[in-house]
């Protein structure tokens, strides 16, 4: 053999073998790389799952877009709206208690229980509590003599929570605060349901004084009042107040005292009613 032709199959058998060995190689990283990338894969999964169920907790809790027949009493759309941190539920608030000579009571006057509402007329947990709830509470309790509700502005959510809450206390003026609180409700539970939200431009000045009509107030009084703002200083003082009393979402309840956060089911303000008269 030519030494040059066994020197050159000699080093066409090695780099034969190297090529193999490399090839063998590279097929190896790539099993490792399968093996290794499989776990991540699922951990980096888990991580983004994990991550997307406290994102939907968390947006659920306070969205102001949620629609309120999306879900049951107690279910998502059940959790106040925040203006800040919630303050602990169930603790006792004495001077929320105290009426004023706003306060426009529902029921009868000297009802062993009161029900102090704080709330927004664009807060979907709101109109939810009201479509829902508030005709239990009514008809089995104020209806009867043992609870009485009163409602009060806790306007945060925008120009037309303020705008709808002044027309609530201009109806007020009139001994109609109730009969329209329920108008403002009954009216943005629909817009609502056909996907509105805050500030969409539902409560213009028009629909107000609509709404005032509707249930017959005075409509030369009730417009000036409405056209002028001129209870806006009572909306604004109802809000600071509630704020000095802790309140910082809405709805926000107090049963004798007693808070409850947001629109809870029906069996909730029941066990709270019921305690509050055991009391008495």
């Amino acid at each position: 053999m030519n030494p040059m032709e066994h020197h050159n199959h000699h080093e066409g058998g090695e780099a034969e073998a190297r090529e193999e060995a490399m090839v063998a190689g590279k097929e190896a990283n790539r099993q490792a790389k399968r093996e290794w990338v499989l776990p991540v894969s699922i951990l980096v999964a888990a991580v983004l799952i994990g991550g997307a169920v406290v994102f939907s907790a968390l947006y659920k809790g306070g969205s102001a877009a949620a629609n309120p027949a999306d879900a049951g009493a107690g279910g998502a759309a059940g959790t106040a709206q925040q203006a800040q941190p919630p303050a602990a539920a169930g603790t006792a608030n004495t001077n929320v208690m105290a009426l004023t000579s706003r306060d426009a009571v529902l029921g009868d006057a000297n009802a062993p229980v009161t029900i102090v509402e704080y709330g927004d007329y664009q807060c979907p947990f709101c109109a939810q509590f009201f479509s829902q709830t508030e005709s239990q509470i009514v008809s089995n309790y104020v209806n009867t003599g043992k609870v009485k509700m009163v409602f009060r502005d806790f306007a945060f959510l925008g120009s037309e929570s303020l705008a709808a809450a002044n027309a609530a206390q201009c109806a007020n003026d009139q001994g109609k605060m109730w009969p329209y609180h329920d108008a403002l409700y009954t009216a943005k539970y629909v817009d609502f349901n056909k996907g509105g939200s805050e500030d969409d431009n539902f409560y213009s000045a028009a629909e107000l004084l609509k709404l005032g009509q509707q249930v017959g107030l005075d409509m030369t009084k009730f417009t000036a009042c409405v056209n002028g703002d001129s209870d806006a200083g009572i909306v604004s003082q109802e809000k600071t107040d509630a704020t000095n009393f802790g309140v910082n979402s809405t709805p926000t309840f107090f049963v004798n005292g007693t808070q409850i956060l947001g629109a809870q089911p029906y069996s909730q303000f029941q066990t709270a009613i019921t305690t509050a008269l055991a009391g008495k």
